[in-house]
């Protein structure tokens, strides 16, 4: 019985995560994964294996649907808004978000400083960034086989940490941001043509979702559950009422008196039985 309720709890969780986009989106399938690690997480723990793994799997599949959802949201978001500035988003892997500019809109040839193209582009980003917190950042810079390895390199990691500051001069925490240079070493396509090149000469900005990533808001963090509702407010019963005040019954009664009860009574005094009488 417990088995099947637990399927049935986990087959809920993955169903609204389908449901709320019309098919098995990222959050379903973040949900699948989620109960897989849940599952084999659960059985770490000693006692009854199957409980442990369908009561694992739940939790699993509930975070991860979670996740999912988050980074759903944010990736619709960055579509919508990044339409037409050469930027381009794809999802490349489960709870991870990947934005490419390109060197043609980003740079100009062997420079690293950023064209107002790419700054314009890049205050977009800053702005979803800080309305999805729960997220790292990784910033790459490549480029193409043009030049010498080690000038590539630096001109990568150059590359890489102009993007990363610009975000967090705008207000990105620079807590959630990483950079590295790859130089030529990790290319797109083959370096065989002009074109070719075009492609691999990049800077991506890798957006990882953290653990808790919508955990209290949701797909959309712009629902904020997390403000302050009148039932959290004082309301009357919290107030003094009048049971709390003193009531005649705390005062001191007639009862609290001396009564006639406790003066000495004839009964206390000598009587004549106590006299001598006539003995036989």
């Amino acid at each position: 019985m417990k088995k099947k309720l637990l399927i049935v709890a986990i087959s809920s969780i993955l169903l609204n995560a389908c449901t709320s986009t019309g098919g098995l989106n990222n959050a379903a399938i973040g949900g699948l994964g989620g109960a897989a690690v849940g599952a084999g997480a659960g059985t770490l723990f000693g006692g009854n294996d199957l409980k442990n793994a369908g009561l694992g799997a739940l939790a699993g599949a509930a975070v991860g649907a979670g996740i999912g959802a988050y980074m759903d949201s944010q990736e619709k978001e960055m579509q919508q808004s990044l339409q037409g500035t050469g930027v381009q988003v794809q999802r490349t892997a489960e709870n991870t978000l990947n934005l490419t500019m390109p060197d043609s809109i980003t740079f100009a040839t062997g420079s690293s400083s950023l064209t107002p193209q790419a700054q314009a582009a890049l205050n977009t980003v800053k702005t979803i960034l800080n309305q999805y917190p729960d997220s790292t950042i990784m910033v790459t810079g490549h480029t193409d086989d043009v030049g010498s390895d080690s000038n590539n390199q630096i001109l990568s990691q150059q590359r890489a940490t102009s993007v990363a500051n610009y975000l967090a001069q705008q207000g990105v925490n620079p807590a959630r941001l990483s950079k590295q240079g790859l130089g030529e070493s990790s290319p797109k396509v083959p370096n065989t043509n002009a074109m070719n090149r075009a492609q691999n000469r990049r800077v991506e900005l890798a957006i990882v979702a953290n653990n808790n990533a919508g955990a209290q808001q949701g797909a959309a963090p712009q629902q904020q559950q997390q403000q302050g509702y009148p039932q959290q407010q004082g309301y009357p019963q919290q107030q003094g009422y009048p049971q709390q005040q003193g009531y005649p019954q705390q005062q001191g009664y007639p009862q609290q008196q001396g009564y006639p009860q406790q003066q000495g009574y004839p009964q206390q005094q000598g009587y004549p039985q106590q006299q001598g009488y006539p003995q036989y």
